[in-house]
């Protein structure tokens, strides 16, 4: 075997171990969404199902609260100590908020300590999930092969595709073998146990990953005070990566997380209709995002994000407003399908572009702290959305959401075009 086969044997390794370990990150918070109407009612009773099911996704959306934080503490760390030790820590933190909810007695057992154990959870894993997005970006933009970066760096948001079909596949799985007392009662705690159980595997995969030679490479390494000085000093460029961000966060969990629930509570389709769904939305986000990354190498990332942020706008509205006239399953796969489209190629420039603009000395913070700060916003789309419904009686007003989300990436694409030249030459 040649030394080139053999080196590009390795980088496939590399991203296989990176982002198979980002899955349980993705996975968790699917879950969680999926059952957010079992676990209100266990974790947060009340005389009414809708304000339980607000607590629940309020919980769910509380997790993103952490983010810049974890964001910002995080990804200074991993700067200045390396990504691979960086990448081993937030996969133990993540580990502990996957346990609390699998494990945790309901409030009718314990009482308050329940639903507050619970919420700490996800404020722990919220923190940890900070920087895991822009540490495993960072570190495939790093070993990719000169003009494939939109490539590699694509299969960061590819491993949560992978748990998206996971996750729904597990559901279908259930929803099938049990009744649905029992699911309500019990059974939604059996995908948190598994995703405990995985948790040692993917310690070991995490542990054999090398270091970036970039990194490496680097004779100097910045202090967490200049990281911090330096990310106040980009406090433009942040923004910038924010805006462009909150597309794909609102897009995301609005056709991944919240599906089950929308088909269930609001178009009231069957649970396994919605989870039959999901799944294909994760096989189909799962196509899109290299091949648009891909894409994004040979033409440039701006045309792509602009193009799919018009074409999001123009049709969001629309393709919701034909789904809820006459909800079936076939018109839920269709209007999924169609959203994942939009999503996949946009998040598929969208994310190797962020790498590519933010400051290499601080690029795992600078890209953290912007991806979190939209987090913080598109996710808690579930619960927005569920709201939203609930007070204007047009089931199809999540689109309008959508589409403001969509008004944010343009903005901030534009706005990117403005960089300086020595940020933006390469990319745009």
């Amino acid at each position: 075997m040649s030394l080139a086969d053999t080196t590009a044997e390795k980088k496939i390794l590399g991203v296989i171990r990176v982002a198979s370990s980002n899955f349980l990150e993705m996975y968790d918070f699917f879950v969680f969404g999926y059952y957010a109407s079992a676990i209100g009612r266990v974790f947060f009773p009340t005389d009414s199902d809708f304000a339980s099911l607000m607590l629940s996704l309020m919980t769910f959306g509380a997790g993103f609260l952490m983010r810049p934080l974890g964001a910002i503490i995080l990804g200074a760390y991993i700067d200045t100590h390396g990504r691979r030790v960086g990448l081993l820590l937030t996969l133990g933190l993540m580990s502990i908020g996957t346990l609390s909810t699998s494990l945790m007695p309901g409030y009718e057992t314990i009482g308050l300590l329940a639903p507050l154990i619970v919420v700490a959870g996800r404020l722990l894993q919220g923190f940890s999930a900070g920087v895991e997005l822009g540490g495993v970006s960072v570190y495939l933009s790093e070993i990719a092969t000169p003009g494939h970066k939109g490539f590699y760096v694509s299969w960061q948001s590819g491993s949560q595709q992978v748990a998206v079909i996971f996750a729904s596949a597990i559901g279908i799985g259930i929803s099938a073998a049990l009744p649905a007392e029992q699911m309500a009662s019990w059974g939604w705690r059996i995908p948190f146990l598994i995703g405990c159980a995985i948790v040692p595997f993917l310690f070991m995969i995490r542990r054999s990953l090398q270091e970036t030679q970039e990194f490496l490479a680097r004779k100097t390494k910045p202090t967490t005070q200049q990281i911090f000085a330096s990310m106040v000093a980009n406090w433009r460029l942040v923004s910038i990566g924010m805006l462009m961000v909150t597309m794909t966060t609102v897009s995301f969990y609005l056709i991944t997380a919240y599906t089950p629930t929308y088909g269930k509570e609001v178009l009231k389709l069957a649970a396994i209709d919605s989870l039959i769904v999901t799944a294909c939305v994760g096989f189909s986000n799962l196509i899109w995002l290299p091949t648009l990354g891909a894409l994004s190498d040979r033409i440039g990332r701006r045309p792509i994000l602009i193009a799919y942020t018009i074409l999001t706008i123009l049709t969001a509205y629309p393709a919701l407003s034909w789904l809820v006239a006459e909800p079936s399953f076939s018109r839920l796969l269709i209007v999924e399908l169609w959203l994942s489209f939009l999503y996949g190629g946009y998040n598929g420039a969208m994310v190797v572009y962020l790498t590519e603009i933010m400051p290499v000395d601080v690029r795992t913070a600078g890209f953290s702290l912007a991806y979190s700060l939209a987090t913080c916003i598109g996710g808690f789309t579930p619960a927005l959305a569920t709201y939203l419904i609930e007070i204007s009686g047009n089931k199809a007003i999540p689109a309008v959401w959508l589409s403001f989300a969509a008004a944010c990436g343009l903005i901030a694409a534009i706005l990117s075009g403005r960089l300086p030249r020595d940020r933006s030459k390469a990319i745009s």
